[in-house]
């Protein structure tokens, strides 16, 4: 299984779903791998903690090999590494994959992730954490895959985003990946006593968009969690806010 999480608007909780349905993943014995292809590297940290800064080789590393055939002597497993939990890996993020984007678009590479994934045989599960933009990396990975999970906020800017995103994932399966689809639309930082998320989300649902029945709540325990650079299955298996994300990791188990 191998799925992106993407949307264009920042901060609707891409590495925090991304990292946890990969450690819920690996904490059921499947090999899960992270590929994190922001270059905020958030997921990164998240998974490796302070060994983020300095861990080598990443993929800043991967995609600059691909523009250079003298330096194209590493396999993909060099770019894979262990995190400190049992079946969970990482192609960890670099800042120089800004830097890079530009060159890998001009030497038009962007089906070389999806040749990549074809090799990674070994693992179960693989999940595409992306930037907060429809870029070479972005692009690169709804390509590479067939399954699309997006975020959603509860917020009026994140439902208009919504709109676009469907228009960008269209013309991806048009010209690139005719199996692309959009597995599910993740309801996070809900807040069940509001109304105004309720409305938005009941909105999308009539509207058609799959909307996912699993609602993930804010919750201080997601930030403490960012903090240790622990998931939250490995951090507080029994908090309310953790059996959600199980209850979305079995709910898209389902489908």
């Amino acid at each position: 299984m191998q799925r992106v999480v993407f949307n264009q608007k920042g901060g609707v909780g891409k590495s925090t779903i991304t990292c946890n349905l990969a450690a819920i993943s690996a904490a059921r014995g499947k090999k899960t791998l992270v590929i994190d292809l922001d270059q905020q590297a958030n997921s990164t940290h998240y998974l490796l903690g302070d060994k983020a800064e300095t861990i080598q080789p990443t993929l800043g590393k991967f995609f600059e090999q691909m523009l250079s055939f003298s330096l194209y002597d590493k396999k993909t497993d060099a770019f894979i590494h262990p995190t400190p939990y049992e079946n969970l890996y990482i192609m960890p993020s670099d800042p120089e994959l800004y830097a890079l984007q530009s060159k890998l678009e001009s030497r038009y590479k962007i089906y070389k992730l999806r040749d990549t994934l074809r090799e990674l045989t070994e693992f179960d599960e693989i999940y595409i954490d992306t930037p907060p933009a429809l870029n070479f990396y972005t692009q690169s990975a709804l390509i590479a895959v067939d399954r699309c999970l997006i975020p959603f906020d509860c917020d009026d800017f994140s439902r208009k985003a919504l709109y676009s995103l469907q228009n960008n994932v269209r013309e991806i399966q048009a010209d690139h990946n005719s199996n692309l689809h959009i597995e599910g639309v993740i309801v996070n930082q809900f807040q069940p006593r509001a109304k105004l998320p309720l409305q938005l989300v009941n909105e999308l649902i009539e509207e058609g968009l799959p909307v996912l029945n699993t609602r993930i709540s804010s919750s201080v325990k997601i930030r403490e969690s960012h903090q240790t650079a622990t998931p939250l299955i490995y951090f507080d298996d029994k908090h309310k806010v953790t059996q959600a994300f199980v209850e979305l990791y079995e709910e898209l188990e389902t489908k």
